[in-house]
């Protein structure tokens, strides 16, 4: 109860929301080529130091480290940190964190990266934690922005990885020939085959609205088809609905075709298929007037084997896209940790979608990490970041969740 009775008196008798104006003030907005924001600069600066340090006489034993946690954290947000160290009895080793519409959204944050959420992984990486940044996005893609936002130094540091287009490939500069790992080489030639049918002709054979107002997205593996309207809009959704009956049809075209099986609707499989295992899909087909058996009780024993190796997964009014069920955040996310020397991990893994809560699960199940998620995430994420430590955070704020582990992390290393 000692750690539990100092945070009630730190936070009791201290004016730690002003101690945290001038650390956010100090940290964020650094001096200006400029006398008067200099002046500025050094009184608060100067400020800052005498509240720690008042903090610090106060608690001669852990006063340098409760004056850093209230200065990064909000009462409530050190209490949760605290107990998910009473809890787990760990620090987070390694942050694996999607990226849009958690570290930015494009509601909240104009699809940037807050400053705030910047430094605060500037933070974590000069403390020598690990970073693993878990997207669906293209290696360039998100390459490009993280140098932009986080710096060459800290992307080159040999302590950042990107799992990109959700596994299938995994990137770590700075590791030699390790650097970047192609995991879609290591799949068979038979499903490599029907990702290539489905790629060459997903735009080529599209109906005439799907081919005009839709692209597909630069991946090297994964067939992933974006609406050319603003993500969300109610354009986007109704040709990224089409766009994912046309995929379904065609994925079950290039099967039977790789199997040498003649039908002359190949697309029934596919859609009875993931109507029985995707509510979502589901929905979208019976909303387009479709009619599917959602037992997939017609699909023929050797089509069904290649489909449990395949997923299509549906982001309403984003995207449609066919991935391999061999090749997700998971495995990325293992080999990133390899590739880093991650040992004994304990993550935290943060994420809005589908393909993050199988990292969530994985964690769960092995006892190596907690999941935090924006408010906005799908239900099913929600549901299991709620169910296990509650760790919901206000969209385009990942800042908040990311002050809570920092102060886990400080409060640890008081046990240690």
């Amino acid at each position: 109860m000692e750690r539990y009775d100092q945070l009630y008196r730190l936070y009791g008798e201290f004016d730690t929301a002003t101690l945290r104006d001038y650390r956010r003030f100090v940290d964020i907005l650094p001096p200006m080529d400029s006398r008067v924001a200099l002046d500025h600069w050094d009184e608060a600066n100067r400020e800052l130091e005498t509240r720690e340090d008042a903090i610090g006489e106060a608690f001669p034993t852990a006063g340098e480290t409760l004056a850093d946690v209230a200065a990064h954290a909000t009462r409530e947000q050190a209490f949760t940190a605290l107990d998910l160290f009473t809890k787990y009895g760990r620090e987070v080793k390694v942050l694996v964190l999607d990226v849009d519409e958690t570290l930015r959204s494009a509601g909240n944050t104009d699809n940037e990266i807050p400053r705030e959420t910047l430094h605060l992984l500037t933070e974590f990486h000069e403390s020598g934690t690990p970073i693993v940044v878990c997207t669906g996005q293209t290696l360039e893609n998100v390459k490009g922005f993280a140098i932009q936002g986080m710096g060459n130094e800290m992307v080159h540091s040999g302590e950042l990885s990107i799992v990109y287009e959700a596994g299938t490939g995994v990137f770590t500069p700075g590791h030699g020939p390790d650097t970047k790992q192609l995991l879609y080489e290591d799949l068979d030639s038979e499903i490599r085959s029907v990702f290539d049918r489905v790629r060459s002709r997903v735009l080529t054979e599209a109906p005439d609205a799907v081919r005009r107002n839709c692209h597909l997205q630069g991946n090297e593996f994964n067939v992933t088809l974006k609406p050319n309207f603003e993500t969300g809009s109610d354009r986007a959704r109704e040709v990224i609905d089409e766009a994912l009956v046309h995929e379904l049809d065609l994925l079950g075209g290039a099967i039977a075709e790789e199997l040498d099986i003649e039908t002359a609707e190949p697309g029934t499989w596919t859609r009875s298929y993931y109507a029985g295992r995707d509510p979502e899909i589901r929905d979208v087909l019976e909303a387009g007037g479709g009619t599917v058996d959602e037992g997939g009780t017609d699909v023929p024993g050797e089509v069904r084997e290649v489909l449990e190796r395949i997923d299509v997964a549906y982001y309403e009014a984003d995207a449609a896209e066919i991935g391999s069920l061999e090749l997700n955040k998971v495995v990325g996310v293992e080999a990133a940790f390899d590739v880093l020397g991650v040992e004994d991990p304990f993550a935290v893994m943060m994420g809005d979608s589908k393909s993050d809560l199988r990292v969530m699960e994985w964690l769960a199940e092995t006892g190596t990490g907690i999941a935090a998620a924006p408010e906005h995430a799908s239900t099913d994420v929600l549901e299991h970041v709620r169910s296990t430590d509650e760790l919901v955070f206000d969209r385009g704020n990942a800042a908040e969740m990311l002050r809570t582990v920092y102060a886990l992390n400080r409060l640890a290393a008081l046990e240690g």
